[in-house]
C-alpha cells in the first residue's frame, strides 16, 4: 500500500487536513499506521477526538513510533483513549 485508501469527498475541511497529516508525517512508518487509522475512522471521531489526534500528530515521529511499538510511554499529556484506538488498532492490522 502507498498511501491512503478513502476519498477526502465528504470530509468537512477539519478532516480533510487530518487524514492529509496522518498520510504525511514524514517517516513511512508513522505515515502507515496513523493515515491507515485515520482512512477507517477519520469520519466517526468527534470533535475532541479530533483535537486530540490534533495534539497527538504533533509528536515527533521518533517519539509516538515508540510509544506505539510500547518501546517507551507516551507522555502523559498525550495518553488517551485515541491513542490507546490507534495503537490496538495497529495491533490488529498486520499491514501496519
Amino acid at each position: 500500500m502507498t498511501g491512503t485508501t478513502r476519498s477526502s469527498g465528504g470530509l468537512d475541511d477539519r478532516r480533510k487536513r487530518l487524514l492529509f497529516r496522518c498520510w504525511h508525517r514524514g517517516t513511512r512508518e508513522m505515515d502507515l499506521i496513523l493515515g491507515r487509522f485515520a482512512d477507517a475512522e477519520i469520519a466517526d471521531l468527534t470533535d475532541d477526538e479530533m483535537g486530540t489526534l490534533e495534539r497527538l500528530i504533533e509528536v515527533p515521529d521518533p517519539d509516538l513510533y515508540a510509544a506505539l511499538t510500547g518501546d517507551m510511554p507516551l507522555a502523559g499529556e498525550h495518553a488517551s483513549a485515541l491513542f490507546d484506538r490507534i495503537k490496538a488498532f495497529r495491533a490488529v492490522d498486520p499491514d501496519a
